[in-house]
């Protein structure tokens, strides 16, 4: 019986590929058809010739003389650097916020409270927009910047560390992507906390563990059933609000690719690379957390 649900299943799959592989093609040729139709050229050729503009932030080599394809593989890169940094710092914030949503100490849960009502109500591209202009292009000039345990500094330049330097695009959006989807990102750990037995919290203590190790050992392993398939949505939902980086001139994929959009007119075929960009990171994130999330399920014997 097994053997045949499992047949089932495989010919269902391979039917439904069939399918979607047929409707893409008619898809792909009805609009090869049309374009010919309105005299627009399609084709990729265009990524092969010469950029002609520059670039406020390359993390790899760049210079204007180079091809379309290499300007929107800098934007592609200063993209991964916005998330991958952000979905770090952004797990930091959301889980400490989170936590502290439950504290017995009312200053403490109360100001997490205020940090996450405020920053989930209020919309992003205003968020970004804040800390671009309120706050970055407030500090002061780079001669006279300002210093932070010695080894942080603020300017209009950006945050600068010992390891790193942050431009103030680059600080401004991931700080409003760190704190926008932390908020969101806190009350998916509450939730997941408070969905783990009391018993469970119970027993801990009878054994004699502090509160803080009730968290680590016992609470928060068993909440991580709840909390990691919510969490791979505001992973997802911050990776594709990096594209509001257009709104304070940092150069991701979107900034990158708009650009090329207005200099070549080949809107389809950059459209078609936005979205398989996107596509792909958000696929990638997935297929992460689902094996993540697979680790920490309870396995029946």
């Amino acid at each position: 019986m097994t053997n045949n649900n499992r047949f089932w299943q495989i010919t269902a799959q391979l039917i439904a590929i069939f399918v979607a592989a047929i409707l893409v093609t008619i898809l792909g040729s009805n609009l090869n058809r049309n374009l010919q139709q309105l005299g627009i050229q399609f084709g990729f050729d265009f990524l092969k010739q010469q950029a002609s503009f520059d670039i406020g932030e390359t993390p790899i080599a760049y210079k204007a003389t180079d091809t379309y394809i290499r300007a929107l593989s800098v934007g592609l890169v200063n993209s991964l650097r916005v998330a991958i940094t952000g979905i770090f710092f952004t797990t930091i914030v959301g889980i400490t916020a989170g936590i502290a949503r439950l504290s017995d100490n009312w200053l403490v849960r109360h100001l997490s409270l205020i940090y996450v009502e405020i920053f989930r109500n209020t919309p992003l591209l205003l968020q970004l927009l804040f800390w671009y202009f309120a706050v970055f292009l407030s500090f002061p000039k780079a001669d006279n910047k300002m210093s932070l345990w010695g080894f942080i500094s603020f300017s209009q330049n950006g945050i600068e560390t010992p390891w790193v330097n942050f431009s103030p695009e680059f600080s401004a959006l991931l700080l409003g992507l760190i704190f926008y989807t932390g908020a969101f990102i806190a009350e998916v750990v509450r939730g997941g906390i408070q969905s783990v037995p009391k018993g469970q919290w119970e027993a801990a203590r009878s054994l004699g563990l502090k509160p803080g190790l009730v968290m680590r050992l016992v609470v928060f392993p068993q909440a991580l059933r709840v909390i990691i398939p919510p969490l791979t949505s505001q992973y997802l939902n911050l990776t594709k609000n990096s594209s509001l980086a257009i709104a304070i001139g940092y150069p991701d994929v979107y900034f990158v690719a708009s650009t090329t959009f207005n200099q070549t007119g080949r809107a389809v075929e950059v459209m078609l690379l936005l979205m398989l960009t996107y596509l792909t990171l958000s696929l990638t994130i997935s297929i992460i957390m689902n094996l993540l999330n697979r680790t920490v399920q309870i396995k029946e014997r």
